[in-house]
């Protein structure tokens, strides 16, 4: 009688133990877009359009939403943070956009600068991100890191192509570090595609990033075509610089028939 009885509490158990188990595996969801630890490739999901926001001292994530125009509940499920206090100084977290609209206004608004140029740069290097090339600005002696306000990724150092990384400089409004001559930093936005354009061609990834983030920002800051330039068309510049195989000609070309289209 005493075998009978384990062998049905045996049975009991083992039946809760399945039940519990799968209702575990059914309330589990799949992994979030660009969750903080990197996705294993078999979980990955489709990337949506977006951009990647450096969280600096002082910001919280309501704060952060309300500057993109995101509700908080989609940044939290995006970069899998569970409570809104989780954010870390210098963490990127990953920012949904519709793709109708870049999401690229800045959290101060400084009266010091008028942009009125875009300057358009290659990193000059096959790989690279706004993070390795803020390590080695640092190391150059530009103490408020990044000299460029944008980075265009090409995928390479763990990101994907044709992200936009938004630097420091720009939500606090600073002065570039990318082009001395002419006056540039103080009145120019600084734009960085990663790649070796005298080698390579802009990838078409890159370059629809760059063509939504250049018509983005002249119309916001009512820049003319004619004042976004490559940093070797400034005067005074003595660089290659966004490389001989950059399309310049391609980009305004786009610009002002997105201009056109607008006036119709």
């Amino acid at each position: 009688m005493a075998k009978k009885f384990l062998l049905i509490n045996f049975a009991i158990l083992c039946f809760a133990f399945l039940q519990a188990g799968c209702v575990t595996y059914q309330s589990v969801e799949p992994l979030p877009v660009i969750a903080r630890p990197a996705i294993p490739p078999s979980y990955a999901l489709p990337v949506p359009v977006g951009v990647y926001h450096q969280v600096e001292s002082g910001q919280t994530l309501w704060a952060i939403s309300r500057n993109y125009g995101v509700d908080v509940t989609k940044l939290m499920k995006y970069n899998s943070i569970r409570k809104p206090q989780e954010l870390v100084v210098r963490e990127r977290i990953f920012i949904p956009s519709s793709g109708s609209r870049l999401p690229v206004e800045p959290l101060y608004v400084s009266r010091a600068i008028r942009w009125r140029y875009i300057i358009i740069h290659h990193s000059a290097t096959d790989v690279g991100s706004a993070e390795s090339f803020e390590k080695g600005h640092l190391s150059r002696g530009f103490y408020r890191g990044l000299g460029y306000h944008f980075v265009i990724d090409n995928g390479s150092k763990a990101t994907k192509a044709g992200d936009i990384e938004v630097s420091r400089r720009w939500f606090y409004q600073m002065a570039g570090a990318h082009c001395n001559a002419a006056g540039m930093n103080e009145k120019a936005i600084g734009i960085c595609l990663v790649g070796n354009f005298d080698e390579e061609r802009v990838t078409k990834k890159q370059f629809d990033s760059l063509v939504a983030l250049v018509d983005h920002l002249r119309l916001l800051y009512n820049i003319p075509i004619y004042n976004i330039k490559g940093h070797k068309d400034v005067s005074g510049a003595t660089t290659r610089c966004p490389g001989s195989n950059f399309p310049s000609a391609k980009l305004k070309k786009e610009l002002s028939r997105r201009e056109f289209a607008y006036r119709k």
